[in-house]
C-alpha cells in the first residue's frame, strides 16, 4: 500500500512561486508513474503534470507549460511540482497521485489511471 503526503501549498501573490512536494511511502517509489492534479472549487479534478518512472518523460497541461516543472527524486521517494509565475486561475487543491501501470499503456491525464492519491494541499493565488 502506497501512502502519499503533499506539502508546500499556501497563499501567494500573482507572479509568485511555490514548490509542492509529495512524499511517498509503502512501496518501491521508483516503479510508479507520478502525477499532479488540481481541483478548483466547483470544478472537476484536472490533470496538471506527470512524470513516468521508466524514462523520466514529463507531460503538462497546456496552460502550465513553461511555468510548472515536475521532477522526482527516487532516492528520497519524493515528487515535486515547481510552480512559477502563478496566476489566480491556478488556485485549487493540488493532489499527487501514483500509477502502477506504465504510461505507455494508460492515459496519464485521466484520474482513473492512478491507483493512489494524497490528501491534497491548498494553493491560493491572490491578484
Amino acid at each position: 500500500q502506497v501512502q502519499l503526503v503533499e506539502s508546500g501549498g499556501g497563499l501567494v501573490q500573482a507572479g509568485g512561486s511555490l514548490r509542492l512536494s509529495c512524499a511517498a511511502s509503502g512501496h518501491t517509489f521508483s516503479n510508479y508513474g507520478m502525477g499532479w492534479f488540481r481541483q478548483a472549487a466547483g470544478k472537476e479534478r484536472e490533470f496538471v503534470a506527470a512524470i513516468s518512472w521508466s524514462d523520466g518523460r514529463t507531460y503538462y497541461l497546456d496552460s502550465v507549460k513553461g511555468r510548472f516543472t515536475i521532477s522526482r527524486d527516487n532516492a528520497k521517494n519524493t515528487v515535486y511540482l515547481q510552480m512559477n509565475s502563478l496566476k489566480p486561475e491556478d488556485t485549487a487543491v493540488y493532489y499527487c497521485a501514483a500509477a502502477t501501470k506504465s504510461f505507455y499503456y494508460i492515459n496519464y491525464a485521466l484520474t482513473i489511471a492512478y491507483d493512489y492519491w494524497g490528501q491534497g494541499t491548498q494553493v491560493t493565488v491572490s491578484s
